[in-house]
């Protein structure tokens, strides 16, 4: 016999949804974000009228909620830094390196997030399609390479973000540059960090919305995603407005770059709130 009829959703590449008959009868449904955030997957029995959830064992929900925990309250606590960072230099309380400082604080926090959501897809319960409705526990890793999978994709893509902020933020530190110094070795490194928080949150849109357009009012996954990526854009308009014109030595716009970076910013603390309530 062949194997079990299967159909599979999501965008290119990517699969996001996944929808089997069962062996014995009835049908499973994964779905990337739910199994891998609250360690559930979807279950109809032969002649159920509904789906019920069969979650992962109790190894695999310990792992969830530890590290939602940790990713979640990293991104609180960067984000108010980097918001409280923006506060002191657009109300000039305090020198560059006091902003420098706290905004590098808040980096520290970023990284650490971005590092624990990659830990999250790394060793989130795996589906078994074509077998029996439930995931499967692997053993604990550090570190993966599975291209192929858009939730991967999405927070390492986030994680790379996190480190070249890293850059920008250490490099801000440096003093006596020149235009051309800062553009490159500060300017250059916040915006490829905007790229990458943009792609990753493309990417996690892919995942939620399986690779269409969509607007899920009562799904506290889509709202997470959607107030991360306007944080997101926000840093971008604050990367724009903070470029250094060669003719003046000034920013295009300090105003808005500090108002965008504590708008950006205060988005990520919300995220990371609700992400709190994400979990199995």
């Amino acid at each position: 016999m062949g194997q079990p009829e299967q159909r599979a959703e999501g965008a290119g590449p990517f699969t996001t949804r996944l929808t089997w008959h069962l062996p014995g009868g009835g049908t499973a449904v994964w779905e990337s974000r739910l199994a891998r955030r609250r360690g559930v997957i979807a279950v109809r029995p032969p002649g159920a009228p509904t789906s019920r959830h069969t979650r992962a064992d109790e190894i695999a929900l310990t792992r969830l909620r530890r590290l939602n925990a940790m990713a979640a309250t990293a991104f609180v606590i960067g984000g108010a830094l980097f918001a409280a960072g923006a506060g002191v230099a657009q109300l000039g309380s305090g020198d560059a390196t006091t902003c420098a400082s706290i905004y590098f604080a808040g980096g520290l926090f970023f990284n650490t997030g971005g590092y624990v959501s990659l830990l999250q897809v790394i060793n989130a319960p795996r589906h078994v399609p074509g077998g029996e409705g439930r995931l499967v526990t692997h053993p604990w890793r550090w570190w993966s390479y599975e291209p192929a999978r858009v939730d991967w994709l999405s927070a390492v893509v986030l994680f790379v973000g996190t480190v070249v902020f890293a850059v920008d933020l250490l490099d801000s530190f440096l003093q006596g540059l020149s235009v051309q110094q800062i553009n490159r070795l500060v300017w250059a490194p916040d915006v490829v960090g905007c790229v990458l928080f943009l792609i990753s949150g493309h990417l996690a849109f892919v995942e939620i919305c399986h690779g269409r357009l969509c607007f899920r009012r009562r799904s506290l996954g889509w709202w997470i995603v959607a107030v991360n990526q306007l944080g997101s854009v926000l840093f971008m308009v604050s990367a724009i407005a903070a470029f250094t014109r060669p003719s003046t030595g000034s920013q295009i716009n300090a105003d808005i770059a500090n108002w965008a970076t504590l708008l950006g910013a205060t988005c990520f603390s919300v995220g990371g709130v609700l992400q709190l309530y994400e979990r199995p």
